[in-house]
C-alpha cells in the first residue's frame, strides 16, 4: 500500500524532550520520540522536524521579568538548536541520516536554511530538522 502522504513535517514540542519534571532533557522520552520518529520514516516517507523549546525556556516568561523580548526571543531560538542536536544525535544512532538546519548562523553546529537544500536532502530520505525558527523575534518556533 501506497502512503497517502509522500512528505510530512511534524511540530515537536519542548516538552517531548523532557521526562515528568517537564523541564531539560531526559534520555527516555527523547528515545521514545526517536524511535516513533524512525518508524514512520521507515515507512517511506520523507519527513522534516520543527523542534519547540519549552522545556529548556520560554521568552515570554523572562521578557516580564525584565529581559529585553528580542532578547529572550533569540534565547529561546538557541534553546530549539539545542534540542535539535539532542534529536540529531539520538536519531543517527537510530541509523537515521539527518541534517539540522538553522535560520540563525551556526556553523559549527548546523546547516544555515536553504530551502532547496532542505528539499534535496528529503529527496535523500534524510531527517531535515529545522531548529532556530525564523531567525526573526516575535515569532514563535511554530511560524
Amino acid at each position: 500500500m501506497k502512503n497517502k502522504y509522500q512528505r510530512i513535517l511534524v511540530k515537536v514540542s519542548g516538552e517531548a524532550f523532557s521526562g515528568e519534571d517537564v523541564f531539560g532533557i531526559e534520555p527516555k522520552p527523547l528515545q521514545k520520540l526517536g524511535e516513533e520518529l524512525k518508524s514512520a520514516i521507515s515507512q517511506g516517507v520523507q519527513m522534516a522536524v520543527v523542534v519547540g523549546a519549552g522545556n529548556l525556556f520560554r521568552g515570554s516568561v523572562v521578557s516580564k521579568d525584565g529581559i529585553d523580548k528580542t532578547t529572550a526571543d533569540y534565547m529561546g531560538m538557541v534553546a530549539t538548536v539545542i534540542n535539535g542536536l539532542a534529536l540529531q544525535s539520538v536519531m543517527e544512532r537510530l541509523g537515521v541520516s539527518t541534517r539540522l538546519q538553522t535560520a540563525l548562523e551556526m556553523r559549527q553546529l548546523a546547516e544555515p536554511y536553504i530551502r532547496r537544500r532542505a528539499i534535496r536532502h528529503l529527496e535523500k530520505n534524510r531527517l531535515v530538522i529545522f531548529a532556530g525558527g525564523t531567525g526573526s523575534p516575535y515569532f514563535t518556533t511554530d511560524s
